[in-house]
């Protein structure tokens, strides 16, 4: 297998089928990047662009994903780094590492989702109470008899 150097950017609104060695598809509609591992083993891998999981930079020529990607799933366990085009290599972590990530991953999105939970019920809340406090200005408007 041939390791990648550096991969390239193209835009695209649906993925491909088949993936060229060192492109990065990139769908904005669909908030993902998609790529042929950089190992050169062909896997595809998929890194979902969102608060939780990877953040994806573009300044016009260049792309970056942050964090690191690391294919743990597949038999190459293949992982790197994304940054200006450029594929540079991470040291292969051992499974212990790799149990840990996860659970710092699995820890991050629920809390994530319990923020965004939390932030809904506290609008949903003032939207009650505003509701509540129009009712109580409109009685209060009335005549009396």
């Amino acid at each position: 297998m041939s390791h990648l150097a550096t991969i390239r950017p193209e835009f695209v609104e649906f993925i491909p089928r088949e993936l060229a060695a060192g492109v990065l598809y990139i769908s904005i509609p669909y908030k993902t990047a998609v790529h042929a591992c950089a190992c050169g083993c062909g896997s595809k891998v998929v890194t979902p662009i969102s608060p939780v999981r990877w953040r994806l930079t573009y300044d016009g020529e260049t792309v970056s994903l942050y964090p690191s990607v690391g294919n743990w799933s597949y038999p190459c366990e293949s992982h790197y780094w994304v940054r200006e085009n450029r594929v540079e290599w991470a040291p292969q972590w051992t499974k212990k590492q790799i149990e840990a990530n996860r659970a710092a991953d699995r820890a991050l999105k629920e809390n994530y989702q319990a923020e965004r939970d939390n932030d809904a019920a506290s609008l949903l809340a003032k939207r009650q109470l505003g509701r509540v406090q129009r009712l109580v200005g409109r009685l209060r408007a009335r005549p009396r008899r």
